[in-house]
């Protein structure tokens, strides 16, 4: 016999609705497709519940990401489940090098190479890039000589 279930998932009609025109949108990511798709098959307040293994196999994921879908949905509700948690460092959001110090390197790398090498490498620029780094100085920028 069947365990019985830990969480049980009861939408309203707006939860209902918002999650169907989640689906129906051409913008909506695969992923929050499958996770709103996962909750509706869960629901038992509309139609046919069916369980996490049913469920899993029709949408075609594992069995874990039924769960953690279900438990998302618990904590956070609907919200939770239709949107990306994603973290600032991930977005590029704190680049150490702006278009400037781009813009430095590549007219250091199309210039003359410094005394006692035969052309930049990657360690040479990235010695440079330092000293760039630590004093910034107003660029000139002329990138026809490379």
């Amino acid at each position: 016999m069947a365990r019985p279930r830990k969480y049980v998932i009861k939408l309203t009609e707006d939860e209902y609705k918002e999650l169907k025109s989640k689906i129906r949108k051409k913008a909506t990511s695969k992923t929050i497709r499958c996770r709103c798709q996962i909750i509706l098959d869960l629901d038992e307040s509309h139609g046919k519940v069916l369980t996490h293994e049913q469920s899993a196999k029709s949408n075609g994921v594992c069995l874990a990401t039924v769960t953690n879908t279900v438990t998302k949905y618990i904590n956070g509700g609907v919200n939770a489940v239709t949107e990306f948690k994603r973290s600032i460092n991930l977005d590029n959001a704190r680049r150490k090098v702006d278009g400037r110090v781009e813009a430095r390197l590549i007219e250091l790398a199309c210039g003359p190479v410094p005394e006692g090498h035969s052309r930049w490498t990657i360690r040479l620029l990235e010695e440079e890039a330092k000293v760039i780094l630590e004093t910034p100085a107003k660029i000139n920028v002329s990138l026809t000589g490379c």
